[in-house]
């Protein structure tokens, strides 16, 4: 089992940034990848972008493609997520995932195993 735990929400204006963390603890030793995932006000979960544990083969969504990033520091553990040019659309709740199977180049939310309590990120126009 692997605990996963977010920081770095907050509120910003139209075009700002924000920079979230996640740090995982627990049987790490099983993950193969991780991603974030993001849930909107009445809308299912969507993933928003994911990675092979050690920073390969990175994938993102259409939507945030081009202003978001995603990094892994495996000495601490930590999966952070870059947002810049944020827009009110990005408004959600942000959760941090990680898988133990097959998962690469995925954005599905079943093929992840763990998930963090999530962080919220609102941005106003």
């Amino acid at each position: 089992l692997v605990q996963l735990l977010e920081s770095g929400g907050g509120s910003v204006q139209t075009g700002g940034s924000l920079s979230l963390s996640c740090v995982a603890s627990g049987d790490t030793a099983s993950t193969t990848c991780m991603a974030w995932f993001r849930q909107r006000g009445g809308q299912e979960r969507e993933g928003v972008g994911s990675m092979l544990i050690g920073g390969l083969y990175p994938i993102y969504h259409a939507s945030v493609k081009g202003r978001f990033s995603i990094s892994h520091d495996a000495g601490k553990n930590t999966l952070y997520l870059q947002m810049n040019s944020l827009k009110p659309e990005d408004t959600a709740m942000y959760y941090c995932a990680a898988a133990n199977g097959r998962c690469l180049e995925s954005i599905r939310s079943y093929d992840f195993d763990n998930w963090g309590q999530g962080t919220q990120v609102t941005i106003s126009s």
